[in-house]
This record gives structure tokens, C-alpha cells and sequence, in this order.
């Protein structure tokens, strides 16, 4: 606690190292169909370096109340909390601060102090219960070495538990690949599904990867209450306030 203590008040004092100078406008050529939905969607995805090693995962930056974040796959930020990651789009990144970490259900959140100038966050709405299948879904994310991309696909079934109930997470019919992990998953409404964090393999004759079987966390998993207690926590003892820990 004392460690995220330092953090947050060294981000609050201090605009982001990692914050570029210079900063040009994101240019997107999407085609003039695509809904604003699916435009403000790939506006909020990030890229999430990991420290030391260089390699990265996805997420969506979003606001919580006057909180912003980054919601990601906790196996792409699997550091202690208040460890560091270098949030990026296109030529503007800031550093996030793990604040949330969920090993069980693969979701991690970070706290970013200074937000994006040339992007804006998606709000916080997840949908109240697990989505249906066949609901239309899209996200945008940086599969392997590639930019940012986009995806469509569909809810396709539920993880197998032995009943008659529904898994507790979700499989979609569309494509990912390593890098995507911590994409947040939309519907058409804008609504948070989940958080990717897998995709399907077959082991026989030898592992096969199915890039286009892809399992997601629900994002009904977080209570963001919860979540945002070492943040709040942090924030009380500098005297500083927040209304997302009100």
C-alpha cells in the first residue's frame, strides 16, 4: 500500500514521462458504414507493454466516473499491484498503475493519472448478465506484431461445466491472436461484454491453435467498487478525493 501510495502521488505531481511531446491526431480509414460505436471502440483501444520483457497485450481505455482506466487481461499485467505499464495509442502513451488484479477470471485493471489528450474513453457500462448467444460483438485490439485492428463476430456458446447452465465464461465465433489478450469485447449498444483472454486449441494429432474460437471473461465478474479500494484507499491517505470511490 505504501508502494502504490508513492505512485500515485509521484503520476498526480508530475505529467507522464512516458507521454509523448508531439502528439498527431489518430487517423483511422474506416469504412463510412461502420457505426460510431464500433469507431469510438477502436478510438479507446490501447496497447499494454510489459515491463523488462517488451511484450504486450491489449485493452480499452475507459471512465469510471471521474476515474480513468484501463481494463485488460490480468495475465498481460500479472505484476504486483502498483507495478507500471506503458499504455499506448498511436503516438500518445501514459503509464497505467495496477490498481485490480483477478488471476481467477483473467482480468486486471490500471489506473491511469493523466489521461489520453487525443483519445476519448469509452464509459464504464458493462451489460448486467452474461450475453446471449448470437449477440453481435466487436473489438479492437494488436494481434502479434500487427497495429491496431478490428473484429466482428458473434457469441457463439459457453465454456463446458458438466450441466445444463451456461459456463462461466463466454466463447465467441471471431478471430484473435496473441497480443489480442485484454481486448474489452463490445456490443453494438457499447456495452462491456467481457475481457478476452484465450483462444480455443485442439491437442490431437499435436496442438493446433483455433484463432477463431475465442474465450472471454463476463465482465459482470468485477464489482468495481471492489476494484477501486486500493486506488480509494491511496487517494484518502494523500487527501485527495474521487467520486468513483464515493
Amino acid at each position: 500500500m505504501k508502494y502504490l501510495k508513492l505512485l500515485l502521488l509521484m503520476l498526480l505531481s508530475t505529467t507522464s514521462l512516458a507521454e509523448s511531446s508531439r502528439v498527431s491526431m489518430p487517423v483511422d480509414h474506416m469504412e463510412a458504414s461502420a457505426s460510431s460505436v464500433e469507431k469510438r471502440v477502436r478510438a479507446a483501444a490501447v496497447r499494454v507493454t510489459v515491463p523488462f520483457s517488451g511484450g504486450h497485450g491489449s485493452g480499452s481505455y475507459i471512465k469510471y466516473k471521474d476515474a480513468y482506466l484501463v481494463i485488460t487481461a490480468q495475465h498481460v499485467v500479472s505484476g504486483a499491484l502498483g507495478t507500471k505499464y506503458l499504455t499506448s495509442h498511436k503516438e500518445e502513451s501514459h503509464i497505467g498503475v495496477l490498481i485490480y488484479s483477478d488471476p481467477e477470471n483473467d482480468i486486471g485493471i490500471l489506473y491511469i493519472a493523466n489521461p489520453f489528450r487525443q483519445i476519448e474513453p469509452m464509459k464504464y457500462n458493462p451489460v448486467e448478465s452474461v450475453a446471449d448467444v448470437g449477440t453481435e460483438i466487436f473489438y479492437s485490439g494488436y494481434p502479434s506484431h500487427h497495429k491496431l485492428m478490428s473484429f466482428a463476430g458473434r457469441v457463439a456458446g459457453y465454456e463446458p461445466n458438466g450441466t445444463s447452465r451456461p459456463g462461466k465464461h463466454i466463447i465467441l465465433q471471431t478471430y484473435g491472436w496473441f497480443g489480442c489478450s485484454g481486448s474489452v469485447i463490445y456490443n453494438t449498444k457499447g456495452q462491456q461484454i467481457g475481457v478476452l483472454y484465450g483462444v480455443d486449441v485442439e491437442y490431437y494429432p499435436n496442438i493446433q491453435v483455433q484463432e477463431n474460437m475465442i474465450w472471454v471473461a463476463p465482465m459482470n465478474l468485477v464489482d468495481m467498487r471492489k476494484a477501486l479500494n486500493p486506488l480509494c484507499r491511496g487517494f484518502r491517505s494523500i487527501g485527495k478525493k474521487l467520486k468513483a470511490c464515493r
